[in-house]
């Protein structure tokens, strides 16, 4: 169940990505993280109102809180770098952020056995490569590679603090809500000082956009929830490691949808993220 749920995530960061990348190529990204992260909010309050999650609130929550605080920051820094780059390079060196919850689970004592570790090697290697590392040319390109390592730690740090924010799933509701309120606040408070500053145009959403817009928020709060799971489940690191694998999914999505050509590092990369992820899920 951890390897099913960690990449049932990669899957869902991976389309939540793409999304959110396309967005911003047409709309700021802090005012893409506000709406998205909006509807999210709205459709988790309903969920925990249903489900009486309200119950469960607790000491816990204040790691949801912390994880709301990143987020935000992290999503702005990668959603600049997508809209800066190609999605099919930068999103690869985003999940570099996987060495946070890795190290974290070491440090808690998590020990994985001889295979799962030789997994996450290859996983790791394989995400990288996907990237097919493109570091030279335009200042452009320096500061997408910046602004990625940015929301690669903040993305680690998150993962890392969501997995300790519940123990139960109607708590895993409240955390996830109170995390999309905090992003909301944080977020939203940021787009004020912005466009009172003159660096941001006031918000305009046309309504047309907004299942876009909806789409990117639930598939990252999808994507949260179901790693939370995975780490509950299993290793952090392992839960870690598969759930990185999200890049490949963008990569992907890029090559069918605005025809990115994947180099042969790219391609390599790739088969070796799904072999990492098949030891990890067997070892």
């Amino acid at each position: 169940m951890t390897a099913l749920f960690a990449l049932a995530t990669s899957f869902l960061w991976g389309l939540a990505d793409f999304g959110g990348g396309l967005l911003t190529r047409r709309t700021p990204a802090l005012t893409v993280v506000v709406v998205s992260q909006s509807i999210a909010a709205v459709v988790l309050g309903a969920i925990v109102v249903v489900t009486g999650a309200w119950s469960e609130t607790g000491p816990r929550l204040w790691f949801a809180v912390a994880a709301g605080f990143v987020g935000p920051v992290a999503m702005l820094a990668f959603y600049k770098a997508l809209a800066l780059g190609p999605m099919g390079v930068v999103s690869p060196l985003g999940s570099l952020g996987v060495a946070v919850p890795v190290g974290v689970g070491l440090v808690l004592g998590e020990r994985p056995g001889p295979v799962q570790f030789a997994g996450i090697a290859v996983a790791v290697a394989g995400v990288v490569l996907a990237g097919g590392p493109q570091f030279r040319g335009a200042p452009v390109q320096r500061q997408a590679v910046l602004l990625t390592l940015l929301a690669a730690f903040g993305f680690g740090a998150v993962m890392a603090l969501i997995a300790e924010a519940s123990s139960t799933l109607t708590g895993l509701f409240l955390a996830l809500f109170v995390q999309r309120v905090t992003n909301v606040v944080a977020g939203g408070a940021a787009l004020y000082v912005s466009v009172r500053r003159g660096r941001t145009a006031p918000p305009k959403v046309a309504w047309q956009s907004l299942p876009a817009f909806a789409f990117v928020g639930l598939a990252d709060v999808a994507a949260n929830g179901t790693y939370s799971l995975a780490a509950q489940r299993g290793p952090v690191a392992v839960a870690a490691v598969l759930a990185s694998l999200y890049p490949v999914v963008t990569a992907l999505a890029a090559r069918g949808f605005l025809r990115e050509r994947l180099r042969g590092v790219q391609a390599a990369g790739a088969g070796l993220a799904l072999v990492g992820s098949v030891l990890l899920a067997t070892g």
